[in-house]
């Protein structure tokens, strides 16, 4: 550490800029893959930076000596996202991306072509960067949607990304740009390269390099393989608006940030597709893997005015490109066994290179998919790369059959423990029944203590398998009754290993019940519907025999997860099971519940209306009151929606209404819905 010391007004001037400059050739080099100075001179600026810094202890946060060099993370923490990082409908031809256009247009009541844009859709990992006064704060993973990992560290070791943004213009007091972080097809050929030669396992494509690259604890691993970042969408910002995504994306560029390759600006769908040709076309000459094109309506005011559904927003689609296809022999077709018990038929090929990627086996999706396509082993079949990352058996040649290919029934018996299987009525899912099922069992285990459920650090697979082999584990409430002494009898388990894991288990016993109800497994019930169902259930206790009809009316809960909860809960070996966990000490917490009912209930909250005809307000002003009263101002009416708002002179909406059973209002009804009083000039 150097010694403190005044630093001269010159040396001050000198080292600032060293920085501005070796920024500024960085950014040449990483970005517009164009440098104007060689290596040599660059490590040379280098040199002379990082000894004036050492000598006078003058370190600007934006120094690129700074980027790596701390010591290695225990693990990450978590970040919640200001505005949640939605996923993107698909679109898989030209006629599903003209329907797109169709119910934009609808949505926004208009007849004139939209414009939109159009980039590559880059295959890594979703990125969130967070500036606070134009520094890099922080860096997360997109996790969730709502919830990811803090990755500030590793992102830092990327040296396409400014830690500072330039000050020429406005600098937003807090803005979060997104973006891909993904690995060029040459680092991913040196990587793996790499790796064979070190006996450690290939990945199997660049996206899962990029993401496990990410995701290294120690942020010196993640600074020798070479990642770069594609910057393409805005989440929250303050102190500075955009009145589009292009005009976002050049205010992107012109502060150094890295953006996609390609962005077209298109007039209509016509144009949108003849976009979308041009970025297929060089598809193949970029040195990184795209599975497609993005397609947004360009006008942040429109993409406000259409809003997002529950996962996706509407303004915006993804086109997927055709997947690379070859033809392989199917050698067997085998059953793997999940941890609900569904039995999935999965083909084993003779190897074929695909897209780069050598593929030895893919899944068969059911045993109805396998009749419907008549797929037999010894078949001859056309394998493709959905998206170019997920094998799939497109179908079998079937003028290559010898008459030696074999028919594969639906299973009778378990390949995992030779039990009963069940197939439930309407439903195309072949289930092990089986309490004892050992692949269940351990899957269960490694789900209910994996990282989103109790999350106890080194119960992993191989150490869940280990303890059941043993013994020791048969069910979630044996973790509990664990003793230290009985991991030290083990391999692999040592005084420390051993005090680890168990302070783990301890640390688990005050679980968030959304996450318990996630840990659990109930199948359909991912991280969402777990939360819903704290958010609307204060104790677990108040779930046991939970009918479908309470669960149906919780916002976004179907019929088929309300279903599967009140069996689940119906079951009394299931609530022995989780009584049997509180009496082990579990003590489950809720600050979902809580923090739901700080918020006041909204009058509207829940809620679907749909505006006809003329009101003595503005349509817009409605819509965004009703938004903001907690309901939902639709375009579109349907059997879901609650109310139709009905003004002077109505539209064919009315006798839509009337045939759906749709309550209809007048402007008057809806103020009193929202107590309030016409003339209340607050209102709108």
């Amino acid at each position: 550490m150097p010694e403190k010391k005044e630093v001269p007004p010159e040396i001050k001037k000198e080292i600032e800029s060293l920085v501005k400059v070796l920024n500024y050739h960085s950014y040449r080099y990483y970005v517009l893959d164009s440098p104007v100075i060689t290596d040599e001179e660059y490590d040379r600026l280098y040199r002379s930076l990082m000894q004036l810094e050492e000598k006078y202890g003058y370190i600007l946060p934006e120094t690129p000596t700074r980027r790596v060099g701390a010591a290695p993370l225990e693990k990450f923490a978590k970040v919640r996202h200001t505005v949640p990082m939605l996923s993107l409908d698909n679109a898989f031809s030209h006629d599903e991306l003209r329907e797109f256009d169709r119910r934009i247009k609808r949505l926004l009541e208009q007849e004139e072509d939209i414009e939109y844009t159009v980039e590559p859709k880059y295959d890594g990992l979703a990125m969130e960067l967070t500036y606070e006064g134009g520094l890099l704060a922080r860096a997360s993973t997109r996790g969730d949607g709502f919830e990811g990992e803090d990755v500030t560290l590793n992102i830092k070791a990327l040296r396409s990304i400014p830690i500072k943004i330039e000050a020429d213009g406005s600098i937003p007091q807090v803005i979060d740009i997104r973006g891909e972080v993904y690995m060029d097809l040459e680092e991913f050929k040196k990587l793996n390269r790499r790796r064979e030669e070190t006996g450690e396992p290939s990945f199997a494509n660049p996206r899962n390099a990029a993401a496990g690259s990410i995701r290294q604890l120690d942020p010196s691993v993640t600074a020798e393989r070479r990642l770069f970042l594609a910057c393409y969408g805005l989440g929250a910002a303050k102190g500075i608006e955009f009145k589009s995504h292009s005009g976002f994306m050049d205010w992107l560029r012109g502060k150094r940030f890295p953006v996609p390759a390609m962005l077209e600006k298109a007039k209509g769908i016509d144009g949108v597709l003849k976009a979308v040709g041009k970025i297929e076309q060089k598809r193949e000459s970029f040195g990184f893997e795209i599975d497609g094109a993005v397609i947004k309506v360009d006008d942040f005011g429109l993409q406000q005015k259409l809003g997002s559904k529950t996962r996706e927003p509407r303004w915006a689609i993804a086109y997927k490109f055709a997947a690379h296809q070859a033809s392989t022999k199917i050698k067997d077709i085998r059953g793997s066994v999940g941890r609900t018990g569904v039995i999935t038929p999965y083909a084993v090929f003779e190897p074929v290179r695909i897209g780069g990627v050598t593929v030895t086996k893919s899944t068969l999706h059911n045993w109805d998919e396998i009749k419907r396509k008549d797929i037999r082993i010894g078949d001859t079949a056309v394998v493709e790369r959905a998206g170019d990352v997920i094998p799939h058996v497109l179908m079998v040649i079937k003028e290559k059959r010898t008459g030696r290919e074999k028919e594969v029934p639906m299973p009778e018996r378990c390949p995992a423990c030779g039990g009963e299987v069940v197939r439930e009525e309407g439903e195309v899912a072949v289930r092990c029944v089986s309490l004892s099922c050992p692949v269940q069992v351990q899957e269960k285990i490694i789900h209910f203590s994996g990282r989103n459920g109790m999350d106890i650090e080194g119960l992993g697979e191989k150490n869940v398998e280990l303890l059941y082999t043993k013994g020791l584990i048969k069910n979630f409430e044996d973790i509990y009754r664990l003793k230290k002494e009985d991991l030290l009898n083990l391999p692999r388990f040592a005084q420390k290993s051993a005090s680890n894991m168990m302070e783990a288990i301890e640390r688990s016993k005050t679980p968030a019940l959304a996450r318990f109800l996630y840990s659990l497994g109930i199948p359909h019930v991912g991280e969402y519907a777990a939360r819903l169902l704290a958010k609307n259930f204060s104790r677990l206790e108040d779930l046991y025999h939970v009918t479908p009809e309470r669960l149906r009316p919780i916002k976004h809960m179907g019929d088929k997860i309300a279903n599967s909860i009140s069996a689940f809960f119906r079951d009394g070996k299931n609530i022995k099971t989780m009584e049997t966990l509180k009496q082990a000490g579990l003590r489950i917490q809720n600050p979902d519940f809580k923090a739901a009912k700080k918020q006041a209930k909204l009058p509207l909250e829940g809620m679907t209306f749909v505006i006809t005809g003329t009101l003595p307000a503005p349509r817009k002003e409605v819509e965004e009151k009703i938004e903001a009263e907690g309901g939902h101002a639709s375009s579109a009416i349907s059997g879901s929606t609650d109310y139709l708002v009905a003004g002077e002179k109505p539209g064919s909406k009315l006798d839509k209404a009337q045939e759906l059973g749709v309550k209809t209002i007048s402007y008057e009804e809806l103020l009193k819905l929202i107590k309030a009083s016409p003339g209340n000039p607050t209102l709108f």
